[in-house]
C-alpha cells in the first residue's frame, strides 16, 4: 500500500515522528501541499493523509486508486465524504485525541480573562509595581468566576471535560445540545439555545460546523447575551459570523471574546476580528501541546493497520 501525506508541518515540526506511518507502508511525506496540488501529488497512491487539505469529488475523479483516506484531525468537512462512499474509499478521523488540550485552552481564556493575567504582567513590565507605595493595586477590576454560570453550546467529549471543569471553579453549568441526554446525564442542565444565551456570563462553543450550526453566533443571538458576557469559540471558525461579531464588540454588546479558530486559516489580512475591541485571538493551539500531537499520531497509524487488516477504525462515512 502507497500513502501519500500531504501537509505534516501542521502536527509536526520535527518534534514528533512520522516513522510509525512510514513503518506501516510505503510513503511519500509532503510538508505543505496547495488544494491545487493535491490530485497530482496523491497519483495513483492507494490512500492519503491529511490535516486540511482538500480532498474533492475532483480529486477522487483524477485520483482512481484513492480508497483510504486518513485525517490528522477529528473534523472532515475538508473531505467530500459522498464522493469517497461512491468511489469506494474510507475516511477515517482521530475523534476525542484532544479533548484534555482543549478544554485546558478554554479555561486559559476564561481565567486569564478574568483575572486579567497578561494586563496585570504589562503594568509590572512597565514599573507601575516598582513605583507603587502599597504591597499591591488592583486598579484593573479582576472577578471570581465561582458563581458564574457557564453556557456550553454542543456536549460531547469536549463539551462535557468543559462542564466537568467548570464545576470544580465552583461555576453553575448549563448546557445546549441536539443530544439532551447527554448533557442530563452528566449531571448538567439542559437548557434552550435562547435560555443560554439569556442567562451564561460566559458561553462556550463545543459544536462542529454543518448546516445547522453554520454562523450560528450571529448579530441576533448576540444582542440575547448579557452585555458582561464572554464568548470563547474552540470549535470551527464558521460558527460565528465574524464581522456580526466585530461589530457587537466595537459597539459594546457583548464584553469579551477569545477565539482560537477563525473562518479563513491562516487568517486574512481583512479579518473582521483582527482589530476588533475587546477580542482575544490565538492561531488554532488548542490542540497542539505536544503530548496531545503524539496521542494523534497514535491513533492515525492505529487507523491505517486497521484498514490494512481489512477491519477499518473510526470510519466517518459509512
Amino acid at each position: 500500500m502507497k500513502i501519500v501525506v500531504l501537509d505534516s508541518e501542521t502536527v509536526s515540526k520535527s518534534d514528533v515522528s512520522l516513522e510509525g506511518i512510514s513503518a506501516l507502508c510505503e510513503t511519500e511525506i509532503y510538508g505543505y501541499t496547495k488544494n491545487e496540488d493535491v490530485a497530482d501529488r496523491i497519483g495513483d497512491a492507494d490512500g492519503v493523509i491529511c490535516n486540511k487539505c482538500l480532498i474533492t469529488d475532483e480529486v477522487f475523479e483524477k485520483c482512481r486508486n484513492l480508497k483510504y483516506v486518513g485525517l490528522f484531525a477529528t473534523g472532515y468537512n475538508n473531505v467530500d465524504t459522498e464522493s469517497a462512499k461512491r468511489h469506494g474509499a474510507v475516511v477515517c478521523n482521530v475523534p476525542a485525541y484532544s479533548t484534555d488540550s482543549v478544554a485546558q485552552h478554554v479555561f486559559a481564556f476564561i481565567l486569564n480573562y478574568f483575572n486579567r493575567i497578561s494586563e496585570y504582567n504589562e503594568t509590572v513590565q512597565r514599573g507601575d509595581w516598582v513605583n507603587y507605595k502599597l504591597f499591591s493595586y488592583f486598579y484593573i477590576p479582576i472577578q471570581e468566576i465561582s458563581g458564574m454560570t457557564l453556557g456550553i453550546i454542543g456536549f460531547g467529549d469536549i463539551g462535557k471535560k468543559v462542564s466537568e471543569i467548570a464545576k470544580a471553579f465552583g461555576m453553575n453549568v448549563i448546557a445546549y445540545s441536539r443530544t439532551k441526554e447527554k448533557i442530563t446525564s452528566a449531571g448538567v442542565e439542559a437548557v434552550s439555545l435562547d435560555e443560554l444565551l439569556k442567562r451564561s456570563d460566559v458561553v462556550t462553543l463545543h459544536c462542529p460546523l454543518n448546516e445547522d450550526t453554520k454562523e450560528l453566533i450571529n448579530k441576533d443571538t448576540l444582542s440575547k447575551m448579557k452585555n458582561t458576557a464572554l464568548l470563547v469559540n474552540t470549535s470551527r471558525g464558521g460558527v460565528i459570523n465574524e464581522q456580526d461579531l466585530a461589530d457587537a464588540l466595537n459597539n459594546d454588546v457583548i464584553a469579551h471574546a477569545c477565539v482560537d479558530v477563525i473562518t479563513f486559516e491562516p487568517m486574512r489580512e481583512d479579518c473582521p476580528l483582527r482589530g476588533a475591541k475587546n477580542c482575544t485571538i490565538t492561531p488554532h493551539i488548542a490542540w497542539a501541546p505536544k503530548k496531545t500531537r503524539e496521542r494523534l499520531l497514535e491513533v492515525v497509524c492505529e487507523n491505517i493497520k486497521c484498514y490494512i487488516d481489512g477491519n477499518p477504525q473510526n470510519v466517518v462515512n459509512k
